[in-house]
Order: C-alpha cells, then sequence, then structure tokens
C-alpha cells in the first residue's frame, strides 16, 4: 500500500513543519499536549496516522489554526484510502454490504478479479455465510451475519440490471479452496455453472494449465476506471490515481486473455465439482 504510507507521510511531514515553525521541539511538544514523545514522532514520520482531534490540537499548539482544515482534509482522504475492517465492519456486515449496493449501483462496467474466493455478486446464500461468519470471527465485529447474508443477496440484483457490464475472472485456486463444507460449495460450483451461460455476464477461469502473462497477487475490483477496491488480511485500500487504475486494468487484461469462458469454463467447473468427495 505505498500509496497509503505516501500519504500518511506527507501529512506528517505538514505537522512537523507547524512545529517547527513555531519553535518547538518534539519533546517540547508532546509535553504541551501531554502525550508520550513517542507519538510525536510517530505522526512526523509516517508511523501513526494521527486523529482528527489530534490534529486538532496540534494546530492549537503551533499556532497554526488556519492549517487545520487543509489537514484535516487531508486526513479524510488518507482515511479513505485506507479503511480498516475493524471500523469498516463495526457497524456490522450487513452495513458494509449496503455500501457495495450503492457503489455498484452508481457503476457502468464492473471488473472483479479474485485469486482465492468466488466473487460476493456470484455467491449462493450458504457460501457467503460462510465467507461473512470469517469476517465476523476475524475482526471479533457485531454477529449479524444472517442480516449480513441477505443483504448480499440483495445486491446481486444489479446482475440484472441493463445498461450494466459485468466481467469477473477467479483462479481456479478460488474453485478448489475448502473454504466451506464440500455440500456448499457443490452448490455454489452448480451456481457458477448457469451463470457462465448468462448472456449479460462474462465469467472467466484461470485454469491451473494456463501460462499466466502476469502474477495474481490479490483480488481487486475495477469501477469504471475511476476506482480500484483492494482486500488485505485488515483493511480495505480505495484506489483513484489514474497511474494505479491503469495498471490494474492492464493486469486484469492480461489475466482475463488467458481464462476459460462459456462452454470450456463449464467444463472445468464440471471437472472440478466431479472431483469433489463423495461426489465421484
Amino acid at each position: 500500500m505505498p500509496r497509503v504510507q505516501e500519504a500518511r507521510e506527507a501529512l506528517g511531514r505538514q505537522l512537523r513543519e507547524l512545529r517547527r515553525n513555531a519553535g518547538l521541539t518534539g519533546t517540547a511538544l508532546a509535553k504541551l499536549l501531554g502525550w508520550p514523545q513517542s507519538k510525536v514522532s510517530k505522526i512526523e514520520n509516517g508511523r501513526q496516522t494521527p486523529t482528527e482531534a489530534d490534529i486538532r490540537t496540534w494546530a492549537v499548539a503551533t499556532g497554526g489554526e488556519d492549517a487545520a482544515t487543509p489537514l484535516l482534509a487531508r486526513l479524510e482522504t488518507l482515511e479513505s484510502m485506507y479503511a480498516e475492517w475493524r471500523r469498516r465492519l463495526g457497524g456490522g456486515t450487513a452495513v458494509r454490504q449496503r455500501a457495495s449496493i450503492a457503489l455498484e449501483a452508481g457503476a457502468t462496467r464492473i471488473r472483479a478479479f479474485e485469486t482465492t474466493v468466488i466473487p460476493g455478486l456470484l455467491q449462493t446464500p450458504d457460501y457467503a455465510r460462510y465467507r461473512l461468519s470469517q469476517s465476523v470471527k476475524r475482526h471479533g465485529v457485531v454477529d449479524d451475519v444472517d442480516e449480513g447474508v441477505r443483504v448480499r443477496m440483495q445486491r446481486q440484483e444489479v446482475l440484472y440490471r441493463p445498461g450494466k457490464r459485468f466481467h469477473f475472472v477467479m483462479t481456479e485456486a478460488a474453485l478448489r479452496y475448502r473454504l466451506c463444507p464440500v455440500e456448499v460449495m457443490f452448490g455454489q460450483l452448480d451456481r457458477l455453472i448457469a451463470l457462465c451461460a448468462m448472456s449479460t455476464i462474462r465469467v472467466g477461469i484461470v485454469g491451473f494449465g494456463a501460462e499466466l502473462p502476469d502474477s495474481p497477487k490479490h483480488g481487486f475490483w475495477i469501477f469504471d476506471d475511476q476506482m480500484v477496491l483492494v482486500e488485505t488480511i485488515g483493511a480495505e485500500l480505495t484506489l483513484k490515481e489514474p497511474r494505479e487504475i491503469g495498471l490494474y486494468a492492464q493486469v486484469f487484461d492480461r489475466l482475463a486473455s488467458v481464462a476459460d469462458y462459456g462452454s470450456e469454463a463449464r467444463r472445468l467447473l464440471t471437472r472440478v465439482i466431479d472431483e469433489l468427495p463423495g461426489t465421484g
């Protein structure tokens, strides 16, 4: 997440400049604010993101009240780029799903690449339940999985709206990882077979035998060439810089070019189903 770190460091440099212009050492400022000196150092060097309250009190202590507004705008931009899952899911999984509904409703073209899981817009209720339950357990947030599943299924209505274009690409690993019981995976794969036959969306699968033109380091979603979302274990990154968006679009196109579609994708899915334990 280089862009996030760059933004954090830039904010820290501006705060350091305020301190120096006020003729204060880091130790003196920390004493004024009642903070440990290490906190001032971490903020100035981009190792800790200040809160809104931190910036306001810093600005007052250094006589830089006029600088508070642009600094807070920088903080807002930083927070929009990097949102910790614990904070994002603080109101429950359904809140996050509703945010996705708004985002997907406003986009005309959506491209999604996943390496280990089935994309949320293509999930069955049972598969979604295991994915959302895992998030609740991992981040220790409120357990509203039933409502989260309901809203995730509501999200999928966007697939059938006219004027929308969807292109999903996933690796064969996403079909084979045991992230749920076999019977749940069977139902999920069966749904993907049906989705591969739809004319309104494209579903591609990069098989293990494909020669990859690029390394699929992680999953990502591209919205109208305006924004990229990347999910990490700890946070969700929002990228809006044109150069970064172009890079992700380029990687997506390369991986999509070696994916199987239509009847070939259905054959691959059928083979994976046949190899599930208890289905042979």
